[in-house]
């Protein structure tokens, strides 16, 4: 792969698109027609939908949680994929981000599931240790993503390497991608944003000034550091009260952001630690999460086969629009805004759900009641 270059190559389409991003809190302030549909008790369609499109990774990352939740696998296939758009479309969710539990690159029906979902008119991202992209790949992507994350949990090669459980030429091999999307959306004028991410564990403290400097090296428009999740049980053995040891590398990461370039911590999740306020679980509707066997659950911390109970459905076996509409979709999620259901104790810690939940939370405690927004929608906007 060769990076694009040019006399006239432009700074961003958006010089100051990253001061413009919301990625250490929750967007329901643009999507209250969503909210105030859920308070009266009606179906609602999903705002986003996390998902992968397969299971398979070529990484064995130190901090995965995904290692945690297997479950039976099925292969999403491209014409799986067309039929879930269409019924995604129809129902009317407007974000679906290819995260999850796999690497969605590896899928063969990736660029389609971009291509037809954009297509649609549904804002689609992707997140991805980007090992195997060509520039032919990037190039049929990126005008139809909203935004892709590059998951760099090292800043150094030997390090990157070390975390990541990858070959030492795989880190050349990413480095030389993500330099050429970030030629691609120079030379294309592409509104795409490109970012990289870094899953820290408080072992990795050596590595945040690193990665933070490696961000403005590529180009990328964003660097968002963030928590590591572990489950109920503490598998991965997260202590959680190290991270406080963190805080002055942590701010000092954040001294590098300019107007083009961004460094952001997600300090709400990581000074929370393994606390939550919130003693129901009402962010599944609104942002649910598909893993990569097809297996439709509230959030990915239940894909395993021990959250059965929580189980839907799978998109391999039955149209999603059918999974949405069933009475079992919709009893899951009541029993998850039950008295019955505590999050505080009955699953993991720190969920994608977990900024949502807790607004929604508060919202109806009326502590702190939701209001739309009044000023210009942030980018992402449909990745809530």
């Amino acid at each position: 792969m060769t990076i694009r270059h040019s006399p006239h190559a432009e700074t961003s389409v958006a010089a100051d698109q990253a001061e413009l991003m919301v990625l250490d809190g929750h967007k329901l302030p643009w999507h209250m027609d969503r909210v105030a549909a859920w308070e009266r008790w009606e179906r609602i369609a999903p705002i986003t939908i996390d998902m992968a499109l397969t299971r398979a990774c070529d990484y064995s990352c130190s901090f995965c949680y995904a290692m945690l939740q297997e479950n039976d696998r099925q292969v999403i296939t491209q014409e799986h994929m067309a039929g879930f758009l269409e019924d995604s479309a129809r129902m009317g969710v407007r974000g679906i981000s290819l995260v999850s539990d796999g690497e969605s690159l590896l899928s063969p029906a990736y660029v389609f599931t971009i291509q037809e979902g954009a297509r649609l008119g549904i804002s689609m991202a992707s997140g991805t240790n980007g090992r195997v992209f060509t520039e032919d790949k990037l190039e049929a992507v990126l005008p139809s993503l909203t935004y892709i994350r590059f998951n760099v949990s090292g800043g150094t090669r030997e390090r990157y390497c070390e975390i990541m459980g990858c070959k030492p030429e795989s880190f050349d091999r990413v480095m030389l991608n993500i330099r050429t999307a970030a030629a691609i959306k120079r030379l294309d004028h592409l509104a795409v944003t490109i970012g990289i991410q870094m899953v820290l564990m408080p072992t990795m403290a050596d590595q945040i000034m690193p990665f933070a400097q490696l961000g403005k090296e590529l180009g990328v428009d964003y660097a968002v550091i963030k928590h590591c999740s572990d489950d109920e049980y503490g598998h991965l053995g997260i202590q959680y009260s190290k991270y406080r040891d963190l805080y002055p590398l942590l701010q000092e990461a954040e001294t590098l952001s300019t107007s083009n370039y961004k460094v952001v911590v997600k300090w709400q999740k990581i000074q929370r630690e393994n606390r939550r306020i919130y003693s129901q679980c009402f962010g599944p509707p609104f942002l649910i999460q598909i893993s990569g066997s097809g297996l439709v659950a509230p959030c990915g911390q239940m894909f395993n086969d021990r959250y059965a109970k929580f189980h839907i459905g799978n998109i391999c076996t039955d149209r999603w629009w059918d999974i949405w509409r069933s009475d079992r979709y919709w009893e899951v999620m009541d029993y998850l805004h039950s008295k019955n259901f505590d999050p505080r104790h009955m699953c993991g810690v720190l969920c994608l759900q977990d900024r949502v939940n807790e607004a929604l939370f508060l919202h109806k405690q009326g502590t702190a009641p939701l209001e739309a927004a009044t000023e210009a929608a942030p980018l992402h906007v449909n990745f809530v």
